[in-house]
């Protein structure tokens, strides 16, 4: 069985499936539950600032009756008194050793606050703290939180002021509602940094609600901006995530990252490892399905790690990083094309549609005779029979320029697969096409040129 254990920057854990700082971890009595079912690790829900939070506090994000795609949420950081929470934190960490206890902290920016909250999460045997820099709502209009995040000179002075006057790992969680990710990390680590989180949440108005006309969630007929979280950001995780781990600077640091946003499944946790997480954290499934989900990752994951050969997490973190390219890198000379398994197709159409009105027009309808036909067509014309079944979606591979649209619309999982195909074309990458000849960048009349050389028709 695959070891799951996790050292990240120092702090050990048992796997590396951690709560993150959130309403699952509000609580020493929260998190005591989900250390019973098998987390990892813990990061306490932010505690510093005095706050009063509101009700509403969630919007949900529902597509075609999936709940809760993606989460907004208007919740402040801990409202509970600064002792309880230092107590039971304390309590926790006596209680289960052998998990990471993280304590999540967001004061205001002078070095006199963050030096007497960073003593007193010292008291309570926490293993680590992490810097809240990304709320965007409610702290930020106070000077803390995404405030702190989206300006790298604070960030790096805030950090500064931590890491100078503890021994704690320090762990900087990073706000997404920025234009370089790299900026606010280069900032973090010049400040001493050990290691990096993210993404916190991005900044988002879920809904307006069309019988009320009211933002949502509506709080006393207003409403406001909020944090937008759940799976349907994952994509956006993974690409900052892989900004940061192929950035020089970040690698010459040897600053790990924890990666978060939209972790579902034990898949998604793989995902965030392959690409260079050295533990993840999840908030929004376990506010969806319960703290028991971490039951599925553990086993998946470890059998998944089994299956593939990985003895340990280090081992297959970052191993997916080497395939990440630039646009410029890529090879131009690649060409697949779709395929539509007949056996499994189901005749929708999406394909077509898609195909036909979006994208290239590769796409034709067939009868069951061979007939080429248009949707919406007679079965019979003059009285004589053009198709005798209901048209099949056939594909024609040379005007085909793979672009996975049909893949994508197709509701029947493997009906529609992209595959490679011998190339007609030179192999080179755009950057490398342009630095023998620049023209080609700059004038279509060159770019029609090379077009004509390689045989290449834009249809």
């Amino acid at each position: 069985m695959a070891d799951l254990s996790v050292n990240f920057a120092g702090i050990r854990a048992p796997n590396p499936f951690w709560l993150a700082s959130a309403p699952p971890t509000n609580s020493g009595a929260q998190i005591h539950r989900a250390f019973e079912h098998g987390w990892g690790g813990a990061v306490w829900k932010t505690i510093g600032a005095p706050v009063l939070n509101i009700s509403n506090r969630y919007a949900g994000l529902s597509i075609a009756g999936q709940r809760l795609l993606a989460i907004n949420n208007v919740e402040l950081i801990s409202d509970r008194p600064l002792d309880v929470n230092l107590r039971e934190i304390a309590e926790i960490k006596r209680l289960w050793p052998d998990r990471a206890v993280i304590v999540s902290a967001m004061v205001d920016a002078s070095p006199e606050a963050w030096r007497e909250i960073v003593m007193m999460i010292e008291d309570t045997g926490a293993d680590g703290i992490e810097l809240n820099y990304g709320c965007p709502q409610g702290m930020s209009e106070r000077g803390m939180g995404a405030a702190v995040g989206q300006v790298p000179e604070m960030c790096e002075l805030n950090t500064h002021w931590v890491t100078s006057v503890t021994k704690l790992p320090v762990i900087v969680k990073l706000t997404p509602n920025v234009t370089r990710i790299t900026e606010p990390a280069h900032a973090a680590i010049a400040g001493g940094a050990h290691a990096l989180s993210l993404i916190n949440t991005i900044n988002s108005i879920m809904s307006v609600d069309l019988d009320t006309l009211q933002i949502t969630p509506s709080i006393g007929g207003r409403g406001t901006h909020g944090g937008y979280a759940g799976p349907a950001v994952k994509p956006i995780a993974l690409n900052m995530l892989t900004e940061l781990l192929t950035d020089d600077l970040v690698l010459r640091s040897g600053v790990p990252v924890c990666g978060m946003g939209g972790i579902q499944t034990w898949k998604d946790a793989a995902e965030f490892l392959l690409l260079g997480a050295g533990a993840v954290q999840v908030c929004t499934a376990a506010m969806h399905y319960g703290y028991r989900i971490v039951e599925d990752m553990i086993d998946g994951l470890s059998n998944w790690m089994d299956d593939k050969g990985f003895a340990t997490i280090p081992e297959l973190t970052g191993r997916a990083l080497p395939q990440v390219s630039s646009f410029g890198e890529l090879d131009l000379g690649y060409q697949a094309v779709a395929r539509i398994d007949p056996d499994k197709c189901i005749q929708c159409n999406l394909c077509y549609v898609a195909c036909n009105d979006t994208a290239h027009q590769c796409i034709d309808l067939v009868a069951g005779n061979g007939v080429r036909v248009d949707p919406g067509y007679d079965m019979r014309v003059n009285g004589k029979a053009v198709a005798d079944t209901r048209p099949t979606p056939v594909v024609r591979e040379p005007d085909c320029v793979g672009c996975a649209l049909c893949a994508n619309v197709c509701p029947v999982d493997g009906c529609i697969t992209m595959v490679s195909v011998p190339g007609t074309q030179q192999s080179v990458s755009w950057d490398a096409l342009t630095a023998q000849r620049p023209e080609i960048a700059s004038s279509w009349d060159a770019m029609m040129a090379y077009r004509a050389e390689q045989g290449i028709e834009i249809h």
